[in-house]
């Protein structure tokens, strides 16, 4: 069995849509049980966000982009499906926006918006897609069942980023997929509370449905089906000679996904990771390429020094200093524990050896939170000048340099330092993990695309291979 998930822009159109159901067709060929995790319709998200805050503002024009979004899947009914057959569907779809529409009036009466809320106007995307979808396959003459996963996967309360339960959640997949063989179009991201509120798995959550169902069915392989070749050495819309990566071990996915590459997010491959599963990135428009495979035991890399490039691109940084932190024990624990009291995410961590300094690097929005947060944690130290004034620095990106053949492998940081110095970049912060599978350096913004092509020039040539 294999779980194939297809994102946004893979079934953007009615198009892409047909495109899909004939990469699926393919793969049934081969092994007929097959399951299907899709986003909602590409761009449909944002727009149900959009909507959502002009209700919540009582600006009516939230009603003509609602009923936009309703002609789209109006439109993709009547384009996929045959018109002897569309008259129920039809009803259906606008059924389910009569719901979405009374949610939204409620919305506009009230002027509020909460991330309760919005997780369950969220959900109409996958639901909506899932459904048309289902229906499409249908007009294919295959036997194909719609699963809304907030019947089987279940999630605290946490709206906007719900943790799983996973142990009740495989029970009823485990339980739902033991009583069905036929092909399942199933909705991503969203998923109930016990009390059967809609919630969202945040981020990736998509990619992270699919991850979690073909664990819990010990599925021998997962396909994420996007707009690109696979993982590239480095972010093509910022770096000029990319390539797509063959294959790359969980850790060193994890790494670049953590660091910005968006082709898979972190929580996609946890589930993947500790069942070993493999986990394969293909591109919806050139289905025959065999794109990029993420497992336990990797191929060669061509011979070159590290796997790939990535970036963030826009974060600041919090410096902590003062001759009062040396040697001072529960410093950085009380630090980082204030901050994670206040669901505050540090991205990069330094510290100097002399524990005169940590500086860390946080999402430009939390910054000022961030230095509140601290100075009212270490008020009395900075009363007696033991901890100097806390200072943000913005406008800065972190460019993580990402290979498992990096460790005990001497000169890959003076390789890339050397870049960075020839090109007249910068470096603000370094970070090294003692796996040696990351270096992170920060630089000003403005120097992210120059670095990353100095970087990648410097590693993915012929003088950077490995003798």
């Amino acid at each position: 069995m294999k779980v194939l998930k297809f994102g946004g822009s893979s079934i953007k159109t009615p198009e892409r849509i047909n495109q899909m159901i004939n990469i699926v067709l393919k793969s049934m060929a081969i092994d007929d049980k097959t399951a299907v995790v899709v986003s909602a319709f590409g761009g449909v998200t944002d727009n149900l966000i959009l909507i959502s805050n002009l209700a919540a503002s009582s600006d009516e024009s939230y009603k003509d982009k609602l009923e936009g979004l309703e002609k789209r899947h109006l439109d993709a009914v009547q384009a996929l499906i045959n018109i002897k057959n569309q008259s129920s569907i039809l009803a259906n779809v606008k059924m389910i926006f009569n719901e979405l529409e009374d949610v939204l009036h409620g919305v506009s009466l009230i002027k509020e918006l909460t991330n309760k809320t919005l997780d369950f106007v969220q959900s109409f995307g996958e639901r909506l897609s899932a459904y048309i979808i289902s229906e499409a396959f249908k007009q294919q003459d295959v036997e194909t069942d719609f699963l809304d996963t907030r019947t089987v996967i279940e999630t605290d309360n946490n709206f906007g980023a719900a943790i799983v339960d996973y142990k009740k959640s495989s029970e009823n997949i485990i339980q739902y997929f033991n009583s069905c063989k036929s092909l399942q179009v199933i909705t991503g991201f969203i998923a109930s509370t016990p009390n059967g509120e809609t919630t969202t798995l945040g981020r990736g959550g998509s990619d992270y449905t699919a991850s979690l169902i073909a664990a819990v069915l010990n599925i021998a392989e997962i396909e994420i089906w996007t707009d690109v070749d696979g993982v590239m050495t480095a972010d093509p819309r910022k770096v000029k000679s990319t390539y797509s990566i063959k294959s790359m071990s969980y850790e060193e996915a994890m790494e670049m996904s953590h660091f910005g590459a968006k082709i898979i997010y972190p929580p996609t491959i946890q589930p993947a990771f500790e069942n070993k599963i493999p986990i394969r990135i293909k591109n919806t428009f050139n289905p025959d390429f065999e794109g990029t495979l993420i497992c336990e035991k990797t191929a060669p890399n061509n011979g070159y020094l590290i796997r790939g490039i990535s970036s963030i691109d826009n974060i600041s940084l919090i410096r902590v200093q003062g001759s009062g932190m040396i040697g001072v024990a529960g410093t950085s624990g009380r630090l980082f524990s204030a901050l994670a009291n206040e669901k505050i995410n540090a991205i990069l961590i330094t510290q100097a050896s002399s524990e005169h300094s940590i500086c860390f690097a946080v999402a430009p929005k939390e910054a000022s939170h961030a230095k509140s947060i601290l100075e009212k944690e270490f008020q009395l130290e900075m009363q007696v000048h033991h901890i100097d004034e806390i200072r943000i620095e913005s406008d800065l990106a972190i460019i993580a340099i990402v290979g498992e053949k990096m460790r005990r492998t001497i000169g890959i940081a003076a390789k890339a330092f050397t870049a960075l110095a020839e090109n007249k970049v910068n470096v603000v912060a370094i970070a090294q993990g003692s796996s040696e599978l990351n270096i992170s350096v920060v630089v000003e913004k403005k120097d992210e695309a120059k670095a990353l092509n100095a970087i990648h020039d410097n590693f993915f040539n012929n003088k950077s291979k490995e003798n």
